[in-house]
């Protein structure tokens, strides 16, 4: 992610730590959202979500503020959105309602192909030697 380029190596260590922390709430909430969605406990799971989504939001900001092409608003919205379109498929599928599921997994798919995609780009443009592209001066 270019925590070693932009700090030393105590940061980048620190850095890469903070990431870890914020990825693994992430994935402990995304239980909660199944077993509270599971049980049907419709306060569990908007207090499940509700800390999912500024888990979301967090893991944004701390992106954003690794890589200079990944703004703020743009990963927020796609952390929204990627949470959003997969407590719809956990629904569909608790409720074994196919279609729905079918339908819901696609949109997951799709979005998350895209913020790989963003995230990709946001590298790429970061470390272009590193992908083969020579950077021009503009001097």
């Amino acid at each position: 992610m270019g925590f070693s380029r932009q700090c030393n190596p105590a940061q980048a260590e620190s850095a890469g730590q903070k990431l870890t922390v914020l990825l693994k709430e992430h994935i402990s909430i995304a239980v909660e959202v199944i077993n509270a969605a599971k049980s049907g406990d419709k306060t569990a799971l908007q207090e499940a979500d509700s800390r999912w989504q500024k888990n979301g939001v967090e893991i944004a900001d701390f992106l954003s503020s690794a890589n200079p092409y990944w703004s703020k608003a743009m990963l927020a919205e796609m952390m929204k959105m990627h949470l959003s379109t997969t407590t719809e498929e956990v629904v569909a599928r608790l409720n074994k309602n196919w279609d729905e599921d079918i339908r819901a997994f696609e949109k997951v798919y799709d979005h998350i192909l895209k913020m790989s995609d963003a995230l990709s780009e946001g590298i790429v443009k970061q470390f272009p030697a590193k992908f083969g592209y020579v950077q021009i001066s503009s001097s």
